[in-house]
């Protein structure tokens, strides 16, 4: 505990809680007892979202929107230029293993910090004060940038999807049409989520079970229908690089072990999103346990899961050259029409289609939340910081994220490799977001250990995070290079370009205007007169009480303390004193 810390009772805003039982409590004892909203508001966050989910559900947001069926249909064709069967298999395996690392360390810190803004406001957190502001700013924009990016890279896939149906049956959509249904998709998935959460609460449920039980179903029904099925020669050792559209692939013109590198976009694009189940987070039941759960949990079955599917599907490969080079549109297209024949086949892209349409309804879901949270900061516009009344939810952060993502695809009418770029900006982005309260938990480590939460890794958590922060500089690096050879106007990978520009307006925004403005996620209202009346020497700390210090407990403090400080200026004590401190804390 800082010298000189200063503690501001709740008890004169919050007089009751629902915890308090009159019994002495220890510091576990007041963290296991503790309120989902005096939580929020030790955090100062003034949550007006409504809580109606558990832990299915929590899990269910991160698991649609991982949703393994959309990332290995829509990039199955780039997994089988980019390496063959061989590189999408171990792939899997690959990225499955270091994502986990990622989200073992996610989890520990959503488990502290349980709120809607999710990374942003993890970095604020877990960062010296006088770097707070700047880790939110760049963070929430990074996550902004990914979550757009993946919104678009679902729902474009899903027009794809619905086009290579139409194109089988004689009916070709131009690229004009094609975003045409990608706007019509959005604007359905916008008006579902304006009528709020417990529309969302159906469609979250009916997804679990189409996208667990039903997928299933389908790997089990391609390999019992399958004329032949490949041996795992034939799998694991089939390497195939189609990246040269003149026939010289990045193969012979860098090595196979870069076609290989590109190949992991399939796996590592399809686990994304699970930074959901942060977002929902406040209104999710008993979120410091149940939000972490459903991240590991979705991250886990979803490696399992989509390693099931995956294998079925490169195991019912009748002819590779053939699936390469179909002419139905999709290769996963081909192996349906030769296992199942046309109606089959047929049936069987829609049932993708339905799972790949819920995937990109949460997307639009968990976006929406961290708009409507970094607006709650005012690092958007304050006019997104609404909740309607009547469904409980951030509506004007929804629409928000609609028409982000229709523009984010424009692209697209004049690139052929706009949605794989699409892709790996989702990706990136959204790593990026991840690592960077990874990192600051990993250098600041003590700091961490005064506000963890009851899920934690213990011992092993500074190894975990030192592991991811390694794993996702690879793969920013990976996604950056080019994709296909030779590299045009046409075939440039646009991602680091893309990526490029918001890392520029973040900094140069950062310094040229918002340092003056933006002091990261806010805490609550009754303080906020008394902040802006501190001194700059003000250093602000802000955290649960049961888990900051035993000297608290032992002091026999109420738990929910919104505010520990450290004052730098007499003038601040003040000042202080005038929002109710009893007492200076100098253990």
């Amino acid at each position: 505990m800082p010298a000189g810390a200063i503690d501001v009772h709740p008890e004169k805003h919050h007089p009751q809680h629902a915890y308090d039982d009159g019994q002495p409590k220890t510091a576990s004892g007041m963290e296991a007892q503790m309120q989902d909203q005096d939580r929020l508001a030790a955090l100062g966050v003034n949550s007006e979202l409504k809580r109606g989910w558990g832990l299915l559900e929590n899990f269910g947001s991160s698991f649609s929107i991982i949703s393994v069926v959309t990332g290995i249909t829509t990039l199955f064709a780039t997994g089988l230029a980019s390496g063959g069967p061989a590189v999408m298999a171990f792939g899997w395996l690959f990225v499955s293993f270091f994502t986990m690392f990622v989200a073992a360390s996610m989890a520990e810190i959503v488990s502290a910090v349980p709120t809607s803004g999710g990374p942003y406001h993890w970095s604020a957190l877990l960062a010296p004060p006088k770097y707070s502001a700047f880790a939110a700013w760049c963070t929430g924009y990074f996550n902004l940038l990914g979550q757009v990016a993946v919104t678009t890279g679902i729902s474009f896939g899903l027009a794809g999807v619905i086009s290579t149906i139409a194109a089988m049956h004689g009916y070709v959509p131009s690229a004009a049409k094609t975003i045409g249904i990608y706007a019509g998709i959005l604007v359905s998935h916008g008006i579902i989520n304006t009528f709020g959460i417990w529309l969302l609460g159906f469609f979250n449920r009916a997804s679990i079970v189409l996208q667990s039980a039903g997928v299933g179903g389908l790997a089990i029904s391609v390999l019992a229908k399958a004329p032949r099925l490949r041996s795992g020669r034939e799998i694991f050792l089939a390497f195939n690089d189609g990246t040269g559209l003149d026939g010289v692939g990045w193969g012979q013109r860098a090595s196979n072990a870069y076609v290989a590198c590109i190949g992991i976009l399939l796996a590592q694009y399809t686990i994304t999103g699970f930074d959901a189940s942060a977002h929902m987070s406040e209104e999710t039941h008993s979120a410091a346990r149940t939000a972490p759960l459903g991240v590991i949990t979705a991250v886990g079955a979803s490696a399992l899961w989509g390693l099931f599917y995956l294998m079925s599907l490169l195991a019912s490969i009748q002819n590779l050259e053939d699936t390469i080079g179909n002419t139905v549109g999709n290769p996963v297209l081909k192996i349906f029409l030769d296992c199942f024949g046309d109606p089959g086949a047929t049936i069987a892209f829609a049932f993708i289609c339905v799972c790949i349409y819920l995937c990109g309804l949460f997307s639009i879901t968990a976006n929406s939340r961290m708009m409507y949270a970094f607006s709650r900061e005012r690092a958007l516009p304050g006019f997104f910081d609404h909740v309607e009344s009547r469904s409980s939810s951030p509506v004007r952060a929804v629409w928000l994220a609609v028409v982000l993502a229709f523009c984010l695809a424009l692209p697209s009418l004049g690139s052929a490799v706009a949605f794989s770029a699409a892709t790996s900006i989702a990706t990136i982005g959204l790593y990026i977001s991840y690592v960077i309260p990874i990192g600051i938990r990993l250098f600041a480590h003590k700091r961490f250990l005064e506000i963890r939460g009851p899920w934690h890794l213990g011992a092993t958590g500074r190894p975990v995070a030192a592991v991811a922060l390694a794993y996702v500089g690879f793969i920013t690096v990976v996604f950056c290079l080019p994709q296909l050879n030779p590299v045009d106007r046409e075939t440039l990978n646009y991602t680091p370009v893309a990526v490029g520009i918001i890392g520029l307006y973040t900094i140069l925004s950062w310094f040229l205007f918002a340092r003056r403005w933006y002091k990261g996620p806010r805490l609550s209202e009754y303080l906020d007169d008394f902040l802006n009346s501190c001194s700059p020497s003000f250093d602000l700390y802000y955290c649960i009480p049961s888990l900051f210090s035993v000297a608290l407990a032992e002091a026999a403090l109420e738990p929910g303390l919104p505010v520990i400080a450290q004052l730098e200026n007499e003038d601040d004590k003040d000042k202080v004193a005038k929002v109710g401190v009893e007492r200076v804390i100098t253990q």
